[in-house]
């Protein structure tokens, strides 16, 4: 603290006589403090350090630091906003935002020590991989998000031990995860929110996934179903729940509401298959253990206008059997494997002999990554890179494995290149007193959680 104090002073009174030297004219302009406490500094390449401080411009190149107790909350061109945390030291190696280019757009990081908490802006959600964070351990890629990001050596294991409540566990809370992606595939939650969604990004109970043109997807859920979306499709999870310990308990409804859909019902459907089911405008499709395809269009998928022939309604199964009962009826029509049925705008529901074709590979053909959704035991105390998403979606890609991390999940990477998913959600981060950066007053923030007070502001 003594020389943090004397460097402190040091620069003060640089900076008051005039001496400190400007950036270098042909640096670009990264963003700016906008909050400081404690010691710290921005260095460009080759120039004198800069006192932290509000309002201070960051350019790019500048290696900021952090000493023992000291914090800063900065925003970037994009409006991207980080805390750095104490004894932090971070490399802004590429901020370039120009909101007329997106696809040109970039920005990376390098994370030397310490850790941050971070809100990304319009970088990384113009392009799933322009925003990047680069450790010893491993790389961050976000895609459009809300986290934490701590590299720890012994001191976050110190921390955790210092907190009295109990860990949380670290459930995944999404019911599956994009395994393949081609093209422009969005999702639309029940508040309207639409995000992008690439491979290993994650889809939620209420989530309307939406694929474009030339577009197709496969998603992989929780209890081992998994779907095909072809292109201009729209397949929204109505509801799903699922426990490994009790899949005779859970629960998976989804409705297709156009295109095409390649189905095969796992866990859930095998304990109990009433508490699964596939909804059209048309019919309802029941499960009885199931692989089958699904294509709707025209009138199955809304478009009453204009009634062209051929479209309709039309499904095949192609594993085990379903059960299909029209709108509007109450008999319903068993499907086994090898069968098909053609359900049309008007007039009479009609067989299909021969497997329609389909785009997309079938779903009970496609390589699910493993621990997919698995947590492990991993101790506060581990040394290497520890991730936690409130919001988005991050990648976590060390030289030999990656792991993909949605809503409310915690991450880890290791210095050997594991990468791993811990049981229980790390104390050191779910209980941090340093504010986020979204604090309306971080200082009034710092001070009361150093009093032992939890400000509403501070919410895990």
């Amino acid at each position: 603290m003594r020389a943090a104090k004397l460097a402190y002073q040091w620069l003060v009174s640089l900076a008051a006589a005039g001496f400190l030297l400007a950036s270098p004219v042909h640096a670009q302009t990264a963003g700016e403090v906008e909050f400081a406490r404690g010691v710290g500094f921005a260095q460009s390449p080759g120039e004198a350090p800069r006192i932290l401080g509000r309002g201070l411009a960051l350019m790019e190149g500048d290696r900021l630091t952090t000493s023992e107790g000291a914090s800063a909350i900065i925003q970037l061109a994009d409006g991207t906003r980080m805390t750095l945390r104490p004894n932090s030291e971070i490399v802004l190696q590429q901020v370039q935002f120009n909101a007329d280019t997106p696809d040109r757009n970039g920005l990376l990081m390098q994370m030397v020590r310490g850790g941050l908490r971070a809100v990304t802006g319009l970088i990384s959600k113009g392009s799933p991989n322009a925003a990047r964070i680069q450790t010893s351990t491993a790389t961050i890629g976000i895609r459009g998000t809300d986290f934490d990001a701590r590299l720890c050596a012994r001191d976050c294991g110190a921390e955790s031990a210092q907190i009295q409540q109990d860990a949380r566990p670290n459930a995944v809370q999404a019911s599956a995860r994009v395994v393949s992606a081609q093209g422009d595939i969005f999702a639309v939650d029940g508040a309207g929110q639409r995000r992008r969604l690439v491979a290993g990004g994650s889809v939620y109970p209420g989530d309307l996934v939406e694929t474009a043109r030339a577009a197709q997807a496969v998603l992989a859920f929780r209890d081992d179903s998994r779907v095909t979306l072809g292109s201009q499709t729209r397949f929204r999870v109505d509801n799903f729940v699922y426990d490994a310990q009790n899949a005779g308990d859970g629960r998976f409804l989804a409705s297709i509401l156009r295109g095409s859909v390649r189905a095969l019902t796992g866990l859930i459907a095998r304990a109990n298959n009433r508490n699964v089911g596939f909804s059209t405008t048309t019919a309802t499709i029941g499960i009885r253990g199931t692989g089958f395809d699904v294509l709707c269009t025209g009138p199955c998928a809304g478009d009453v206008a204009s009634l062209v022939a051929g479209e309709g309604l039309t499904l095949w199964a192609w594993l085990g059997a379903i059960a299909v009962t029209p709108q509007g009826q109450t008999a319903l029509q068993v499907l086994q494997a090898g069968q098909g049925l053609f359900i049309p705008p008007s007039g009479p529901i009609q067989p299909v002999t021969s497997q329609p074709a389909m785009e997309g590979i079938r779903p009970d053909l496609v390589d699910v990554p493993p621990r997919l959704f698995a947590t492990t035991g991993v101790s506060d105390a581990e040394d290497g890179l520890f991730v936690f998403v409130r919001d988005g979606h991050v990648e976590i890609a060390s030289a030999r494995d990656v792991l993909h991390l949605g809503r409310g999940e915690a991450g880890f990477a290791g210095a050997t290149g594991e990468t791993l998913r811990p049981e229980t959600i790390p104390k050191f981060i779910d209980f941090d007193r340093i504010p986020l950066p979204t604090s309306r007053n971080p200082l009034v923030t710092a001070v009361l959680a150093e009093s032992g007070l939890r400000s509403s502001n501070v919410c895990r």
